[in-house]
């Protein structure tokens, strides 16, 4: 959701797309696809000027908490792995992996986002390969990597979790890891605040209903949906995912970086990421 902190963080994608207003309401495949392909087009440039350091050239963060991938090692050793990140964005983690010996793809709904893993991947010299994709219909081959991740990427903006959870499931050898972070459901009945009003339930945990920013015609120009944590079981386990583990992210002692909704006040209060590590079945 947008930043309410920065009224103006947005405002270059907002006047792009024509951004009067937010919505809650029913949105499509097709509908939430376009408008977040417009979005991350439309604001590809602010955002890696916002966060492209904390994020790094080659760096693995897998959240706004800066737990990175080097400490956590949820992926495991993925030196000669066949390794897809899905919704990489600039690519930084896409990036890391290939400096640690995986045979690495990043795909990307975003040409814009694209075309700052294409720059990064000049500047660094490391070169994983980038296609642009969307995430619920995978170009690639089924059985094709050992490992598949994503960093806050795709999974909250598709419509189906359960059409892209059975993709990446497809493109998974049997025994594969399927790792993946998202803002943590509980976040979703707080408002959109790293301050004291960010601490008050204002939407229902239950309510399903995608957030959208819409244009003047009621059009969508940004999408997000909002799933439990149940939800996300169910539909790892039809999509023959075994979850091993759920990490929540601790807010770290001296971390004072406020990222959106995340801050030193709430990170020490309720968790502000969710890291579901799973295992494609046999």
């Amino acid at each position: 959701m947008a930043d309410v902190t920065d009224p103006d963080r947005h405002a270059r994608a907002e006047q792009v797309l024509g951004t009067t207003g937010v919505a809650h309401r029913p949105v499509t495949a097709a509908e939430a696809t376009a408008a977040n392909l417009a979005w991350w087009d439309a604001d590809a440039d602010d955002y890696h000027d916002e966060h492209g350091a904390f994020l790094g050239d080659a760096e693995f963060v897998w959240c706004p908490e800066g737990l990175s991938e080097a400490d956590a090692r949820l992926l495991g050793d993925v030196s000669g792995a066949d390794v897809l990140e899905v919704g990489c964005g600039a690519a930084s983690c896409a990036r890391w992996l290939t400096g640690r010996g995986a045979r690495t793809v990043a795909c990307d709904l975003s040409a814009g986002m694209l075309r700052h893993a294409r720059e990064g991947n000049r500047r660094t010299g490391l070169a994983p390969a980038l296609v642009q994709a969307d995430a619920e219909h995978l170009p690639f081959a089924s059985g094709a990597y050992d490992v598949a991740c994503s960093a806050f990427g795709a999974v909250p903006f598709v419509a189906s979790v359960e059409t892209l959870f059975r993709e990446v499931a497809r493109v998974l050898r049997p025994g594969g890891r399927w790792v993946f972070a998202v803002t943590h459901p509980m976040r979703w009945i707080f408002p959109d605040d790293p301050g004291p009003a960010g601490l008050t339930v204002t939407q229902p945990y239950f309510d399903r209903t995608p957030y959208a920013e819409v244009d003047a015609d009621g059009a969508a120009t940004y999408v997000e949906y909002h799933r439990t944590l149940g939800d996300y079981v169910r539909a790892l386990r039809a999509a023959g995912l075994r979850l091993d583990d759920l990490i929540e992210p601790e807010w770290p002692s001296g971390h004072t970086r406020v990222w959106g909704q995340w801050s030193p006040l709430r990170g020490r209060l309720f968790p502000g990421t969710a890291i579901f590590c799973c295992t494609r079945s046999p």
